[in-house]
């Protein structure tokens, strides 16, 4: 095996080494380098480049699980909202959703009940209660259908769900992970009482070793294929594929409250403000097949969403209307759901930890499932369950990841108009909407990006919609960024405004940028 940069050996040692950089993959990686754990973590793509990046962007209990009884998954998903709003009040942000009555599905009694519940077994302090609406009356109701008289107000919360992603790798990477995105583990063999673990980089770099006494398998969707193909355990891994898939289409009302919808199939749907100027509709429910890397929107599935949101809005939404669509595969725990043949929607969301550590041998953790919501408490279990397994070493205690923010999200959670008048203050040259988004996408860190600039003309090259050289140099300097890919769509979503030309101009600046050196010096 060819050396390494630096100080670093052709068989380096960690405590802990992560397949998956996805949400649960970075979140696992930031709380066990912040308890002093040696952490490795490897990425065959960019960062939340999967399922992590194809969410509805909520940070939310799960309204409809209640009807499945999993009353532990919903009270722990609602408890984490005010936690993530606290850690990251640049990229969680609070938002009302609308359920109307729908007179032929749930009854009154039942929504009501629901709600009751959702109000009240989660800890809730900062956000909104629920309340009752007249249609007729309230400014909620004028997008919607005449049939619709009443509806039920609730919260939940937004986020940016590719920048959790990134935050949390990047908060790990400050205090001593080794983060290496497009690096495919080509295979993991227990090797005496640890892991020997191969990579290879994406870019054709000599492969390269490192060896782990605790190998953790956070792959998503990808979960079965690791598990055969580079641990090369012969049983099949207990995974259910359901694809989601959700529409982008020019904004369908005025106001910035969102929706979410029944169904006759008693699947449930979302209709939220998306980027100013669009609207998100989403998610559907289907098992997939095949590979994850190739889940694409289906006809089938864009017609479902905009007949079914037709249903309830005034205005009709076609599929020439539709702007964007993008799709993930959920990798759900499925030892007994698809044997039994139920619907794909009532497939568990909880996750659920598998540990093979027997007869001594190295300990192989695999995970399954999971929501955005609850990745932080999903560390805190991973971290848990491998405790006997690992040193004790000097770092903060259990449970600190809901109290430290997130790099950029070192303000007030109520505190994102303050921060930004002190942001225009800095930077009055700026637009106030391109401030808003620096500010929405980094937080405190947007001072970073921005520099010492005081004109337009400091910021270099304006590649259109208010995305400048300056910033594709901090993400190609602090979050991995290579591609245009990786920020027109996953750390930003400029690429709703850029056209093609445009776009073609931002990945070439960004292969250019590549070349360069990361910079690791997010705070933690």
């Amino acid at each position: 095996m060819a050396a390494l940069p630096g100080n670093q050996t052709s068989a380096d040692r960690y405590d802990i080494a992560i397949i998956g950089g996805g949400i649960n993959g970075c979140g696992i990686a930031r709380d066990a380098t912040g308890r002093g754990q040696r952490v490795f973590l490897c990425e065959q793509n960019d960062l939340g480049s999967g399922t992590s990046s194809a969410s509805t962007k909520l940070i939310h209990g799960g309204l409809r699980y209640l009807e499945y009884y999993e009353f532990r998954l919903v009270r722990e998903a609602l408890r984490e909202r005010e936690v993530l709003w606290g850690i990251a009040p640049h990229i969680v942000r609070p938002l009302r959703f609308l359920l109307p009555y729908h007179r032929k599905l749930r009854p009154q009694w039942l929504l009501r009940l629901g709600l009751f519940l959702y109000d009240n077994i989660g800890g809730r302090k900062l956000l909104p209660p629920t309340r009752t609406v007249n249609l007729r009356k309230d400014i909620v109701g004028q997008p919607l259908k005449p049939d619709f008289t009443t509806g039920f107000e609730y919260s939940d919360c937004w986020v940016e769900d590719s920048r959790l992603v990134v935050l949390n790798a990047a908060a790990a990477s400050a205090m001593g992970a080794r983060i290496e995105p497009r690096t495919r583990c080509v295979s993991a063999v227990r090797e005496g009482d640890g892991w020997l673990v191969t990579l290879e980089p994406a870019d054709g770099g000599a492969r390269y070793e490192i060896r782990a006494k605790v190998l953790i398998n956070a792959a998503g969707p990808w979960v079965d294929a690791v598990t055969q193909n580079v641990v090369r355990d012969n049983h099949r891994a207990p995974v259910r594929l359901v694809q989601g898939s959700h529409i982008v289409v020019p904004k369908l009302y005025d106001h910035d409250g969102c929706y979410i919808f029944q169904n006759e199939d008693k699947r449930i749907f979302f209709v939220i403000p998306y980027e100013q100027d669009f609207t998100l509709i989403g998610t559907t429910d289907r098992d997939y097949q095949g590979d994850p890397a190739k889940v694409r929107a289906s006809e089938e599935e864009i017609a479902y969403l905009c007949r079914s949101a037709s249903d309830y809005l005034r205005t009709p939404v076609t599929p020439d209307m539709v702007h964007w669509t993008y799709s993930g595969v959920r990798p759900l725990y499925a030892e007994h759901e698809q044997a039994s043949g139920s619907a794909a929607q009532a497939a568990t969301r909880d996750y659920v930890l598998k540990l093979d550590d027997e007869a001594g041998a190295a300990p192989l953790l695999t995970i399954f499932g999971g929501k955005i919501t609850t990745y932080r408490r999903l560390a805190e279990s991973v971290m848990e369950k491998l405790g006997a397994h690992l040193d004790r070493r000097q770092g903060r205690a259990a449970g600190w990841t809901g109290e430290v923010p997130l790099p950029g999200g070192e303000f007030p959670r109520q505190g994102f108009e303050r921060e930004l008048a002190q942001l225009s203050g800095l930077y009055g040259f700026l637009p106030t909407d391109v401030l808003r988004r620096l500010l929405r996408l980094y937080g405190t860190r947007a001072s970073v990006l921005l520099g010492n600039a005081r004109s337009i003309g400091d910021l270099g090259r304006n590649f259109g919609a208010g995305l400048f050289e300056a910033e594709l140099r901090y993400l190609a300097q602090y979050e991995w960024a290579r591609r245009g890919d990786d920020v027109l769509w996953r750390r930003t979503k400029l690429g709703l405004r850029l056209d093609e030309a445009q776009r073609a101009a931002v990945d070439v600046a960004m292969q250019e940028l590549a070349s360069g050196p990361r910079v690791a010096e997010l705070t933690a």
